[in-house]
């Protein structure tokens, strides 16, 4: 899944990226809340991590003009302010939820699975079709009683489609969720053959991956 992260300090940025990407993230850090807004209107995201003290424009002003667009993503508000008042205020400007600096890299990554289970997703914690299981927390998948090995290409892939079941995704959006640069499976068939071997690994599980022709995938059981 594709998550914006916002931050100014690039020590804190760094880490965060990297923990992210480990977590099977697709991740943009930006530095300030200037190029979060750029980055907003040319992506969609499943989730946005912002600083609420960034230079220009700052976390709170972001969701601001985020929501008045119409934005709805789900907004993690990071800051070192932890008065009452001051959560408060962020929670009231719009943030979903608040996370006091310094944090646990692990919570972090409870509270951002637990945004992304938010309406509109609606999603219970383990993304479940036919006999197929997958864990947003330990990314481990499991067919039935046994453990299926994918790559981090495949998972990104499947969450996806678990996530929008039973409607069908695009190649586009599949391509933008999944890659770092979208712009290197589209218009070649590196999204088929990814798909192709999700498929054979998919085999003897009672999901089905179907091709929906002109427009993308769906997971359906089978």
């Amino acid at each position: 899944m594709r998550v914006l992260v916002a931050e100014d300090d690039p020590g804190l940025r760094s880490v965060l990226e990297r923990g992210l990407r480990e977590h099977g993230y697709i991740v943009d850090a930006v530095v300030d809340g200037d190029e979060a807004l750029t980055y907003l209107r040319s992506y969609a995201y499943e989730v946005a991590v912002l600083d609420w003290r960034m230079p220009n424009t700052t976390g709170i002003e972001v969701i601001a003009k985020m929501r008045g667009r119409g934005d709805r993503t789900p907004v993690l508000l990071l800051t070192a302010r932890d008065a009452t008042e001051d959560r408060v205020e962020g929670l009231n400007e719009g943030a979903d939820d608040y996370l006091v600096k310094p944090f646990s890299f692990p919570e972090l990554i409870a509270r951002l699975s637990a945004l992304q289970r938010r309406p509109p997703l609606t999603l219970a914690p383990v993304l479940i079709c036919g006999d197929v299981s997958f864990d947003p927390i330990t990314r481990m998948v499991n067919s039935g009683d046994s453990t299926l090995q994918l790559t981090a290409i495949e998972i990104g892939i499947l969450e996806l489609l678990l996530r929008r079941a039973p409607a069908a995704v695009t190649r586009q959006t599949i391509a933008v969720q999944v890659w770092d640069d979208e712009a290197d499976p589209v218009g070649s068939n590196t999204i088929d053959v990814h798909v192709g071997r999700l498929r054979s690994k998919l085999a003897d599980s009672t999901a089905k991956i179907e091709t929906v022709r002109g427009f993308g995938y769906r997971i359906v059981p089978a």
